[in-house]
């Protein structure tokens, strides 16, 4: 007899329970890796033939205290539909897809991202997860406009490199199946999924020139954002900007994005922060020109990471302890 559904462990009286609907896909399976042998927490998985089967996911969420979305943008706007129908029974929602990262009555998952945001997520029903290379573009930009170093309508590049785990499925199995390049730009009729939030959320009022590429390794990510300092008005030094930087995420209790000093002639390669939820940042710099960097893991802190960290933020749940 199929079953709709397996638990990994049973749900106890003072634990939390989370259905991940998606769980097949890399990020799916991130998040439940992430998430496994928790004793704070049971894990509802429903089986595959039914991951498909509305009525089935809508019983899933009915028993769940929190759903993780990792789906389609289409289907997660489904899901969204499916979890309202349930009334006072609907889950609170972390959704790891784009559909809902500039709706305004969807709450951003960036807990860094801003004095009191955290205390956002927690009280927050719907949370969007941000995306990743928005994720690391937003953390250098977002102090600069607000400390008033950078105007908002500033001409803005973004240049990034990510791991091919980041194209989902298809890509990674033309990857690992010896069939990608060395090294490839994409994106390139400027109309990237990540612009939106990262203007949204970053404050720009001018849209970036963001170029991604992807490179033949599986996880990691460089976000870099080149600036001529002489073209911005009041001329920042590279200290002013490092001290921007420093003073905002030094404040931010509970984080996991870091300020680190840059050596300027350092090589920085995308892997260092492999398997773990951390986001490096950097300015590099010499007389009227700077760089900023991003470091994190795609899978991490630009996806699976920073939707378990929302989760245990909505939860009230200690982190797990993954550097």
């Amino acid at each position: 007899m199929n079953m709709v559904f397996q638990a990994a462990k049973p749900a106890r009286a003072g634990i939390s329970t989370i259905f991940i609907d998606g769980e097949a896909g890399t990020t799916g399976l991130e998040i439940r890796e992430r998430l496994e042998g928790r004793q704070d927490l049971a894990i509802r998985s429903i089986a595959p033939e039914f991951r498909k089967d509305s009525e089935a996911r809508k019983r899933m969420m009915a028993e769940a205290d929190l759903a993780i979305l990792c789906l389609p943008d289409a289907a997660a706007r489904e899901a969204v539909a499916l979890a309202d129908s349930l009334g006072p029974d609907a889950p609170r929602i972390v959704d790891a897809s784009t559909a809902h990262r500039t709706v305004p009555d969807w709450t951003y998952g960036f807990a860094e991202l801003a004095p009191g945001q955290r205390e956002a997520i927690a009280g927050a029903r719907r949370v969007a997860n941000p995306g990743c290379y928005a994720t690391g573009a937003i953390a250098l930009l977002r102090p600069l406009v607000d400390a008033g170093l950078l105007p908002a309508s500033h001409p803005v590049s973004i240049n990034a490199v990510s791991g091919y785990s980041g194209g989902g499925r298809t890509m990674i199995e033309a990857f690992e199946g010896g069939q990608g390049p060395a090294f490839e730009l994409y994106g390139l009729g400027f109309e990237h999924k990540h612009l939106p939030e990262t203007m949204v959320h970053a404050r720009l009022t001018a849209q970036p020139i963001f170029i991604p590429a992807v490179g033949h390794f599986r996880q990691g990510m460089l976000v870099a954002i080149p600036l001529h300092l002489d073209r911005i008005p009041g001329t920042p030094k590279v200290a002013d900007l490092e001290a921007a930087l420093r003073a905002h995420y030094g404040a931010a209790e509970g984080g996991q994005v870091r300020v680190v000093s840059a050596p300027p002639d350092e090589r920085l390669e995308p892997e260092a922060l492999n398997g773990t939820d951390l986001m490096e940042l950097r300015v590099y710099g010499r007389d009227k020109h700077a760089l900023l960097v991003a470091r994190l893991d795609n899978l991490g802190k630009g996806a699976s990471g920073a939707a378990v960290q929302n989760a245990e933020i909505m939860l009230g749940l200690e982190p797990a302890g993954r550097s």
